[in-house]
């Protein structure tokens, strides 16, 4: 599973992480076969069904050495209905929660583990739009 957080090492103690990064895309799907050939035929991607405590394919969506990101896809029915989001990298995800509803977000899913991974949440901006959140931690359980 390639999954990064990018966190500032310059920040001062207490100062909010300013740069946190799109590092994953999650796609819903009703059927994951028919999404997935869909992608396959489309773009390339490469789907492999991820041995974790859910129904997850991950998608890799290009060479490693090329800009881009990759991403996962999911169950709609395991996650709410969620159709498609991105996931941004955090340092600290209790700290980004508490500023995501000081300015004005909400949120939806609260922190939970994906064990051997990290912590997860997701929240909606001002405007409606569906966020992940993920905190690296492989000690998560």
């Amino acid at each position: 599973m390639r999954i990064r957080c990018n966190g500032n090492p310059n920040k001062a103690k207490g100062e909010v992480n300013r740069m946190g990064r799109v590092i994953h895309f999650d796609i819903g799907a009703d059927k994951p076969e028919r999404v997935s050939k869909f992608y396959k035929d489309t773009f390339g991607w490469k789907f492999e069904k991820w041995n974790g405590p859910m129904s997850y394919w991950m998608i890799t969506t290009g060479n490693e050495k090329e800009p881009g990101i990759n991403g996962g896809m999911g169950l709609k029915s395991d996650s709410g209905g969620m159709m498609s989001a991105m996931t941004i990298g955090v340092k600290e995800l209790d700290r980004t929660l508490k500023q995501i509803a000081a300015n004005g977000g909400k949120v939806l899913q609260a922190k939970s583990a994906i064990p051997g991974v990290g912590w997860f949440a997701t929240f909606l901006d001002t405007e409606g739009n569906t966020f992940g959140l993920m905190q690296d931690d492989k000690k998560a359980k």
